[in-house]
């Protein structure tokens, strides 16, 4: 929440790489029900929510394996070495004034004019609670879903600015922000996470979203093809998605001639599935489904295969 708070006010760029937000973590553990709190170990400058997380749990791990042992914690401070997913002992500090927690003799106390804090709270931005509840009343979408996408500004402007693609080809607003969401806090989050890279530096444009959300829209391209798509896209962002589809062979057959013959195929070669399905095991339908996806390399319309396969099976 912080850091989303001070790179939506512009205050801080946030660039977990390059140092400009970092976080200082101090653990201390105690023996379930005591009210006396353990002896703190201050880790610092870790630069990666991962590593604030990893450093947590190990320094953790690593005081109640001393008090076990029947060692004492020392107050210190720590670095982490994420290589090792270890922390490392860096200077000691055995008395908290050496944490300089305490008043500054030599600082004049401030006095902030509440007027100029009234004028500051009309001319901030949205931040990104606002923005969430706004993703969640006007757009449907889900507290998960709001919540990721405003978890970053980048983010959340990006998601805003491929709504307004669809929003100017006459789409309405609150038809395609879910599926604009979903691959967004979807594969698309999967890929940046896994390369550790915020949306603004890739390849992938509000453009090549809204044109995947508006193929699938039109059952041209399954969600199974649209990942394909985006890992076409995120390598190459000159790449047309239109072309894309086309060139990968990832158009959805949605022609019932050419889907029954598959699908007589698929029932043929499994009776006893028949069988069990006429008796009332409705649940193997996916079964089947998945059966002629298989046999149609993935291009059938799963919707409409729903259809055609209950049909074929009531008939069999």
């Amino acid at each position: 929440s912080l850091y989303a708070i001070v790179t939506y006010l512009g205050i801080c760029d946030g660039n977990l790489q390059e140092g400009n937000f970092r976080c200082d973590a101090n653990v201390s553990v105690r023996p379930r029900g005591s009210k006396t709190l353990g002896t703190r170990a201050e880790i610092k400058n870790v630069n990666s929510f991962r590593f604030v997380e990893k450093a947590i749990e190990y320094e953790t791990a690593r005081q109640i394996e001393v008090i076990k042992a029947g060692g004492t914690i020392v107050q210190e401070t720590r670095l982490y070495d994420s290589a090792k997913n270890v922390t490392i002992a860096m200077r000691s500090k055995e008395q908290a004034h050496d944490y300089r927690y305490f008043p500054e003799p030599d600082l004049m106390q401030l006095h902030v004019d509440p007027l100029w804090i009234k004028a500051i709270e009309r001319d901030l931005p949205e931040l990104p609670a606002h923005k969430k509840q706004r993703y969640v009343t006007e757009w449907a979408l889900s507290p998960y879903d709001a919540g990721v996408l405003t978890g970053s500004k980048t983010l959340a402007g990006f998601f805003e600015q491929t709504v307004q693609v669809l929003v100017q080809r006459g789409k309405k607003d609150r038809d395609v922000a879910k599926p604009v969401a979903n691959l967004l806090s979807g594969e698309i989050s999967r890929l940046l996470n896994e390369e550790n890279v915020d949306i603004g530096s890739t390849r992938i444009r509000p453009e090549h979203v809204a044109d995947l959300v508006q193929l699938t829209q039109d059952e041209v391209v399954s969600s199974t093809g649209a990942k394909q798509v985006i890992a076409v896209i995120w390598a190459d962002g000159s790449a047309v998605v239109a072309e894309v589809v086309e060139r990968m062979g990832l158009k959805q057959v949605s022609d019932t001639g050419a889907l029954e013959p598959i699908i007589d195929g698929v029932i043929a070669k499994f009776p006893d599935q028949v069988a069990q399905f006429k008796s009332g095991k409705d649940k193997l339908i996916g079964f089947f489904v998945g059966q002629v996806m298989q046999s149609s390399g993935g291009k059938a319309n799963p919707a409409l295969l729903q259809t055609l396969i209950r049909e074929k099976l009531k008939t069999s």
